[in-house]
């Protein structure tokens, strides 16, 4: 693989990342390509390792305190959104995003209130929110991975029955079809859900994820949204999932909830997770710029290798995230094609069925990786399709 200093995606060869000890690395044998979970195949930005390296250096391992995170989030969305809605006295550290929306759901929803949400989605929605005991409502997408105005009020409706509280967990930009959503599509969202009485969690993990030509709007910043919540973190775009950390970030009318989250809920995350991603949102904006280049090279390659070897594959170009979400239904393969890829050509993908309605017959693909390895994983799935 060609070395190519300028591009974070393209610095680490394939003996280099076997060496890694994560799931991406070690769930499946050596002879299988892993394009599944959400691991971005790069070194970690030198800001971070920097903030790292300095921390050990003087054993500063002990337990986090501050508002460091959010005044770092707070600079980072007034520079890239324009968005002013970070503001420490609202924002709460949590352990990661997922754990973050289940203490923003238990804020706003009881057991046995409904979650609504709109799939195909991220396939942890579903089991996070049961186990809580909350019932898991779908909202599905509609034409384009677009939020469907007539989805969502029908199931809010059915959510809110009997008075009821209800919530809507937004996934934004949308996992797994990269769509970002735009500033009209929320502000019908904040219209529908105030109506109702729907309270709205925002994931917004992808967030700075987002391909040249799309912008991303917070969910906090349209009209209507006061009173929801937002989770974001440094986890996806700086590749440090293994560090975790994030921020709850309320609106002005939901600061009253958020002051109702349990203490012990910000013991979660560590120390080092908080520098790491602090760091990265001060200082990584060079180092994301040139992923999301090389992001956009990996997805228009992705359409091209495709559009040659694999033309009955359905796939439109992801707005945002580093995910593809490919449309597997006319190869024949049934409701879980990533099966037959990993066995018949040793491919690691991940299987639509979990992502809900609209996910059988899909896989899910890592573009965060090299040109290269993308360019072997489509000739490898050609490959599988025609032995059979």
């Amino acid at each position: 693989m060609p070395y190519d200093e300028k591009n974070p995606l393209r610095q680490l060869s394939l003996d280099e990342l076997r060496l890694r000890t994560s799931a991406k690395w070690r769930t499946y044998p050596p002879d299988v390509l892993p394009l599944w979970v959400a691991e971005m195949d790069v070194p970690v930005a030198e800001p971070v390792v920097r903030a790292l390296t300095d921390a050990i250096a003087l054993g500063d391992t002990g337990y986090p305190v501050g508002t460091g995170y959010a005044e770092a989030l707070d600079a980072f969305a007034r520079q890239r959104w324009d968005w002013d809605g970070v503001v420490a006295e609202r924002t709460a550290i949590v352990p990661d995003v997922m754990l973050g929306v289940v203490e923003m759901l238990k804020l706003v929803t009881g057991p046995g209130d409904a979650v609504v949400v709109s799939p195909p989605v991220y396939p942890p929605f579903f089991p996070f929110v049961e186990h809580m005991d909350r019932r898991v409502l779908e909202a599905p997408l509609g034409d384009g991975h677009r939020i469907d105005p007539a989805a969502l009020e029908a199931a809010f409706r059915q959510a809110v029955a009997g008075g009821r509280r209800a919530a809507y967990l937004l996934c934004s930009p949308h996992n797994p079809t990269g769509t970002v959503h735009t500033a009209e599509e929320l502000a019908a969202l904040a219209e529908l859900a105030n109506h109702y009485g729907v309270r709205v969690v925002a994931d917004e993990i992808h967030a700075p994820l987002v391909m040249p030509g799309t912008r991303f709007v917070p969910y906090l910043s349209v009209p209507g949204a006061r009173g929801a919540f937002s989770l974001m973190s440094a986890s996806k775009a700086w590749h440090l999932a293994g560090l975790k950390a994030a921020l709850a970030v309320a609106g002005p009318a939901a600061t009253d909830d958020l002051a109702r989250l349990p203490y012990e809920v910000s013991h979660g995350p560590g120390h080092l997770g908080i520098i790491a991603h602090t760091a990265a949102l001060r200082y990584g904006g060079e180092w994301l710029d040139t992923v999301l280049t090389g992001l956009d090279e990996n997805r228009r390659l992705l359409s091209d290798l495709l559009a040659r070897h694999l033309p009955d594959v359905r796939y439109e170009r992801p707005e945002g995230t580093y995910l593809a979400w490919l449309d597997c239904r006319a190869l024949g393969l049934g409701d879980d094609p990533a099966a037959f890829f990993l066995e018949r050509g040793r491919v690691a993908l991940i299987s639509g069925i979990g992502f809900g309605t609209g996910g059988a017959g899909h896989v899910r693909l890592n573009l965060a990786t090299s040109p290269e390895v993308i360019t072997e994983a489509v000739r490898r799935m050609a490959a599988a399709l025609e032995r059979g």
